[in-house]
């Protein structure tokens, strides 16, 4: 493979280290190629690396197009890719002609990257935006640059995610930290705190924050010092402010440092106070060197800073929070230890040069596999099911039959119908439309291999007699306009009234070649009515596979809400929600867990699933608590997340559905309290016993259920094999799934 790489070359900071670091990987395994339009520091440091640069030069981007192509055609490059707007402007310009894909990847906010500059802006800017909408294929250099993209309207199944590497095999500094600041001409004691900032002194690292929350900070802790690193049109001002702040003495500017390895080995706190960041370099060279790490919570920086776990995080300009942060940092060297030490085993699992060098090279090869597949006439997949509206379960659902399809054929094209486009775009990076688009839909429909009716239990008419048949005309639609069909992961019923069973068995039957249930029960019910045509295949539920987020995160959201999970404290997980019947049996509800608590110190933690349903049920049980204390949480922001957080109960009881699968999967002992078939159905599936129906509960019932789920806490043997089993059921959805893709044949006989 050969791929030539178009940038300005007057890049620095971590851009630069990305695009040098990157190139001098790249060529251990493919050829990667540099044309720079400007010659300087930057081109000698990549030929330094032996990167081949070739340098344009010249003020009018189109005279340079000629060349480049000639370059192009004669090398017989596969990919070109850009790096910042020159870059970006070429490869728009050269894509019709050359016919090759383009790719580029996207460092920072290009919004603000020429904020103070509003003639830059103008031009360059303007010119950039265009370049970018033009290129099918873009990079974010962290998760949350890919978000920003989504956000703006690129494809988010053109968007790719790398992360910045670092070799961080032993890291040395060539001076000890008396020497490094005796270079500086710095007579700070031994005993000194230090704090240090490598950044571009412009308005988007705003260093004035930085300087107000270390002078406030001082004040408390006299120790403290600051060494900023960096130069640019902002030095004479910030240099101003440090004297106005009174703290001139104790603040360095030690101007653009090359020699960075010593700087970190000489700080004891790394700090950054960015208004945008894409992926700071500074971040895991700061982790190099376990330094404990204090950040704005911007683009791409809680994907390596976790607060309270790898570092501490703020809002940007918050200059009163960072305050309370450094003077907590340096009076605390424990922290400082267990911040830092966390910091540099993430980073070496997550970040090291090898893990970059090898996401770029399959991120080509996707590139290349896209382009080949563009001539199908039919490709991907429509799902559809209840997503967008809110509720965890449901976008459980959703994350794990995207990874599973995903695994199955990662270039794949994918299009959820849902509540939310905008929402679903953003969390599971595919394509989107209203669910009720029946326009939207069938122009999908045309163009794909498979139609998945996915999870949940979609075919029933409790909720709604439109939803039944909104789900049912889809199924139909699907299979006269000639794709595969299959329900996924799904439950049936209960469909009450006999016309919509009628309509259902007769729609399902002529229509489908796969179903795969979650439950047993549901099968029975397909037979009910009467169907036989397609292959039934009882599975799981599919979040029973999804992956939990690190237990850390999950004991610091229960950190911010008032419980001590590092101190040994034990819980109970309650997710209780609206239900006819419900409101007669709180008391029961508040009985055991007070119960839980007295007689096992489970302190109740309230999980919502459905944010204001679940929130409004858990506030009714908890005032009716008379020796527990109550912790209601919010919706959990990740599916993730939620899942670690039920991981980390002791005992759970629920009445949601995806609750108890959470915990199930977590091997926790869990307590279901039964308002519908489907949540019994999956309890007696997955070999759990403690169960009871809503309207037969008692307190007294309700109390003993507790006292044996608690007593199977220490049971770990015979939780795992029930979660085991759980997963290998659930396999069956992913199975059916790729034989329906491969061959059609191989489903229910039919074509």
């Amino acid at each position: 493979m050969k791929v030539i790489h178009l940038i300005s070359g007057g890049d620095t900071g971590g851009a630069k280290t990305h695009v040098h670091t990157l190139l001098q990987g790249l060529n251990q395994h493919i050829q990667a190629d540099m044309v720079c339009f400007t010659d300087g520091l930057f081109v000698q440091e990549a030929r330094a690396l032996g990167i081949r640069v070739d340098v344009i030069a010249g003020g009018n981007p189109l005279a340079a197009l000629k060349p480049l192509r000639e370059q192009i055609a004669q090398e017989g490059y596969d990919i070109i890719h850009c790096h910042g707007a020159r870059g970006n402007l070429m490869g728009a310009l050269l894509m019709r002609s050359t016919g090759l894909p383009v790719v580029t990847t996207v460092h920072s906010d290009p919004k603000i990257d020429y904020m103070g500059r509003p003639l830059s802006a103008l031009t360059f800017g303007t010119l950039n935006k265009w370049a970018l909408r033009r290129i099918p294929y873009h990079i974010g250099v962290s998760g949350p640059m890919v978000e920003l993209l989504i956000k703006r309207g690129y494809d988010p199944q053109q968007i790719f995610d790398i992360r910045n590497g670092l070799d961080f095999s032993n890291p040395t500094s060539p001076l000890t930290r008396r020497e490094y600041l005796d270079s500086l001409r710095l007579d700070w004691p031994d005993d000194a705190v230090i704090a240090g900032i490598a950044a571009r002194l412009n308005p988007v690292k705003d260093i004035g924050t930085l300087l107000r929350g270390f002078a406030a900070a001082r004040r408390e802790q006299p120790r403290l010092r600051l060494i900023i690193a960096g130069d640019g049109e902002e030095g004479p001002a910030l240099k101003k402010l440090a004297q106005e702040l009174g703290v001139e003495d104790a603040v360095c500017f030690a101007g653009w440092v090359s020699d960075t390895a010593s700087f970190y080995h000489a700080i004891d706190i790394n700090t950054l106070t960015s208004l945008s960041e894409g992926f700071p370099y500074s971040l895991p060279e700061g982790a190099r060197f376990a330094l404990p790490t204090v950040a704005t919570e911007v683009g791409g920086v809680p994907s390596l800073i976790r607060h309270d776990v790898t570092g501490l995080l703020f809002q940007p300009r918050d200059h009163k929070t960072l305050s309370r942060y450094l003077s907590a940092l340096a009076a605390d060297p424990a922290l400082r230890r267990r911040l830092g030490d966390k910091l540099l085993e993430e980073g070496r699992a997550e970040y090291s040069i090898e893990n970059t060098v090898q996401t770029q090279l399959d991120i080509y090869a996707s590139i290349l596999r896209r382009e080949a597949r563009k001539s199908r006439k039919r490709d991907g997949v429509v799902v559809c099911g209840a997503y967008g509206r809110g509720n965890a379960g449901d976008e459980a659902i959703l994350k794990a039959v995207v990874a599973e399809l995903r695994a199955i054929d990662p270039d794949m094209p994918l299009w959820v119908l849902t509540r939310k486009p905008k929402l679903t775009r953003l969390r599971h990076h595919v394509g989107a439309s209203y669910t009720f688009n029946p326009l939207t839909f069938l122009q999908r429909i045309r163009k794909s291999v498979l139609y998945l009716n996915g999870g949940g239990s979609l075919i029933q008419d409790v909720t709604s007699h439109r939803s039944l048949w909104f789900y049912l005309f889809t199924l139909s639609a699907a299979r006269r306009r000639g794709c595969r069909v299959m329900m996924y992961g799904c439950g049936i019923g209960p469909i009450i009234h006999a016309g919509n069973r009628r309509r259902a068995g007769r729609i399902i039957d002529r229509s489908v070649d796969v179903i795969t249930l979650r439950d047993s029960s549901s099968r029975e019910e397909l037979r009910a009515l009467g169907v036989t045509h397609p292959q039934v295949i009882l599975a799981a539920d599919p979040a029973v596979t999804l992956p939990a987020a690190l237990p850390a995160e999950a004991d610091a959201l229960l950190e911010q809400h008032g419980l001590h999970p590092r101190d040994g404290e034990t819980y109970l997980g309650v997710t209780v929600r609206p239900w006819p019947g419900f409101e007669e049996k709180i008391p029961s509800f508040a009985a055991a867990v007070d119960h839980a608590y007295e007689a096992y110190g489970l302190i109740p933690v309230f999980i919502p699933i459905e944010g204001r349903p679940d929130d409004a049920a858990a506030q009714k049980v908890a005032a009716l608590l008379k020796k527990a204390p109550a912790h209601l949480l919010p919706a959990c922001p990740t599916t993730e997340l939620a899942i670690a957080l039920y991981a980390r109960m002791d005992v759970a009881l629920s009445m949601r559905l995806h609750a108890l699968i959470f915990a199930a999967a977590g091997g926790v002992p869990l307590v279901g309290v039964v308002y519908d078939p489907k949540v019994s159905s999956f309890l007696d599936d997955a070999g759990q016993d403690l169960y009871t129906q809503l309207d037969q509960l008692t307190p007294e019932l309700l109390c003993s259920l507790v006292d044996a789920a608690a007593a199977r806490r220490h049971d770990r043997t015979a939780l795992d094999e029930k979660t085991a089993r759980l997963i290998r059921l659930e396999r069956a959805n992913q199975e059916a799934a790729a034989k329906l893709l491969a061959d059609p044949t191989q489903a229910g006989g039919r074509s």
